[in-house]
């Protein structure tokens, strides 16, 4: 299956050069001259997107910012000069990576390269199978057993992905409210013990196990 490449630069030349390179490798590769474009482009769900920093209508940290919340492929910034100030904006604003104009394109391949395939392990394992039939699959928020879904609220659903990630870690009460609720919510985290009693009666209906262990005085863990 070929990989899709969204290439946005304003500069012409660039974006030719780019795309003739990339179609040549077998990749399918849409374009976008400015931000604007570039917005729309990113609706046809890139695998990776090469994104020019220094654009006249909307830069490129703009349009990352816009779209990292609905995008979540690798976005590598083009850029002609970098410093660390500029790294941390970059950064911040979602990207993944840099490159430095002038660049080889041997070099380019090779770093898109291995950002695709980052991504790939990280899709083959997002669905984690645990003792005995019990699959959680983080992409699709579902918890089975035996392929029959145990139903889970959405914030049921988060303990279990935030502990179960973290096979044997304990977290406080309070911990997990602060990642599950935010820190900024209102409530008492005493509302996480009822979480975890409603979580752990559903497991236990169906496995006989409950998963999730009590560390007295300290919280709560998955089991390893």
């Amino acid at each position: 299956m070929q990989s899709k490449i969204l290439i946005v630069d304003d500069e012409p030349d660039i974006v030719t050069m780019l795309r003739q390179f990339f179609t040549s490798k077998g990749y399918q590769v849409f374009t976008a001259a400015n931000g604007g474009e570039a917005l729309c482009q990113a609706g046809k769900a890139p695998d990776l997107i090469l994104l020019d920093i220094q654009m006249p209508d909307i830069d490129g940290l703009e349009v990352c910012r816009r779209i990292r919340g609905h995008i979540p492929c690798p976005i590598l910034f083009l850029t002609a000069r970098i410093e660390d100030a500029d790294k941390v904006k970059g950064f911040s604003a979602g990207g993944d990576d840099y490159i430095v104009k002038p660049f080889s394109l041997i070099e380019l391949e090779a770093r898109i390269q291995a950002h695709l395939r980052r991504e790939a392990r990280s899709r083959s394992e997002a669905q984690v199978k645990f003792s005995g039939d019990l699959t959680i699959d983080y992409s699709e928020r579902t918890l089975s057993l035996q392929n029959k879904k145990i139903p889970l609220a959405k914030k049921e659903f988060d303990i279990v992905e935030l502990l179960s990630q973290n096979a044997g870690q304990v977290f406080d009460k309070e911990r997990i409210y602060e990642r599950v609720w935010g820190c900024d919510s209102d409530g008492d985290s005493s509302v996480v013990a009822e979480h975890i009693r409603r979580i752990r009666s559903k497991l236990s209906a169906r496995t006989g196990k409950t998963y999730i262990e009590t560390v007295w005085g300290c919280g709560y863990k998955w089991s390893r």
